[in-house]
């Protein structure tokens, strides 16, 4: 186990250092280039943190582990909403962009309804795949479309972000910063290889199955980047930054991260775990869902929410686990939570919302 272990923090270390690689070489080589830096953040940067569930998701695939690639993406998916927005707005209560609420929430739900929908019958093929990927490649062309029309504030933001790299530097020439996407690249393979490898044979010990160690350990892991992210960008004031970023990666995660892993499963495609279509996708949808009534209590979310979000999270965990152990207290748990703590959630939100809605009258 302690082989195992090593090689599951090392694939993290090689997932996180990567991705980090990537970004950087990307961007200053599209900076060089003469993209702009609000282009740069919506697509390179976007793309980079998602960069470690699309490699694990990728090799998991190539392995013959697709519980662990499609449990990664649901995972980390739940993950970015109710672990890094509770812990953010814990830190700080967050602002909520009117373009999240107008825009990017609901291709965000369309993404995860989507992917329940196709899913149905228990496969993702191969075409389906690359039409995830033909979604995502429209909405990075409509987001870059749409660039051309931010205002001057949104502008000097990324600017002040992303600013053109000195040519006397050392990542300032264009054969550095290609160095540094190969590198980055390289370390993505590596520590997905190392990282599901490591995963089975947690799964195997402990005697759970591949899709609950990609539902929350391999999830949480390949999150690490929104996860800095984020409470980053909420420490330093950029509250809106931190909450675009984790709506961001989930509406990449479900069609790059699961559009490139279906599109390279060859003719049997992505199986679907009944499981997961019984259960995990639809909290997927419904913390998804769960974001609109949240974003539109004042456009803010409350750390009174976070905390809300962050239980949920802690409650989900503990369900998988106690499933994977067919556990005794498995029932009442249920129960306890199907029958009370979800009806007086759903009363809460909506109580926030018509006072939010009443206060926006007047």
């Amino acid at each position: 186990m302690w082989w195992e272990l090593l090689m599951f923090v090392g694939g993290l270390v090689a997932l996180v250092a990567g991705a980090d690689l990537l970004v950087r070489g990307a961007s200053k080589l599209a900076l060089s280039l003469g993209i702009s830096p609000l282009v740069v953040g919506l697509t390179v940067v976007a793309l980079g943190t998602s960069a470690p569930e699309m490699a694990v998701s990728t090799g998991a695939v190539l392995s013959g582990r697709n519980d662990i690639a499609v449990g990664n993406v649901v995972g980390s998916n739940i993950f970015n909403v109710l672990f890094i927005l509770g812990i953010s707005a814990l830190i700080t209560p967050l602002v909520v962009n009117v373009q999240l609420i107008r825009q990017e929430v609901p291709i965000m739900i369309g993404a995860a309804l989507l992917l329940v929908v196709l899913g149905l019958d228990g496969t993702l093929s191969a075409w389906e795949g690359i039409g995830f990927l033909v979604l995502l490649a429209a909405y990075v062309t409509f987001l870059v479309w749409q660039s051309r029309r931010a205002t001057a504030s949104e502008v000097a933001e990324f600017d002040a972000e992303l600013t053109p790299p000195d040519p006397s530097a050392w990542d300032g020439k264009w054969p550095v910063q290609l160095a540094l996407i190969v590198a980055g690249l390289a370390l993505l393979v590596l520590g997905s290889d190392w990282l599901v490898s490591a995963a089975v044979a947690a799964a195997k010990a402990l005697g759970v199955s591949d899709l609950v160690i990609g539902l929350t350990i391999v999830a949480a892991g390949t999150s690490l980047p929104e996860v800095a992210a984020s409470i980053a960008a909420a420490l330093k004031g950029e509250r809106d930054i931190a909450v675009g970023n984790v709506v961001g990666s989930n509406t990449f995660n479900i069609l790059g991260c699961l559009g490139l892993g279906a599109s390279v499963s060859g003719s049997a495609g992505l199986v679907l775990a009944p499981s997961v279509m019984a259960f995990d996708l639809w909290v997927m949808v419904a913390v998804s869902l769960a974001c609109l009534p949240v974003f539109l209590t004042g456009r803010e979310i409350a750390r009174w929410e976070g905390g809300l979000f962050l239980g949920y999270y802690v409650a989900y965990t503990a369900y998988l686990i106690l499933a994977a152990q067919a556990h005794a207290a498995l029932p009442m748990f249920s129960t306890v939570m199907l029958g009370f703590v979800v009806p007086l959630t759903i009363v809460a939100l909506i109580t926030s919302v018509l006072r939010a809605s009443h206060a926006g009258s007047r």
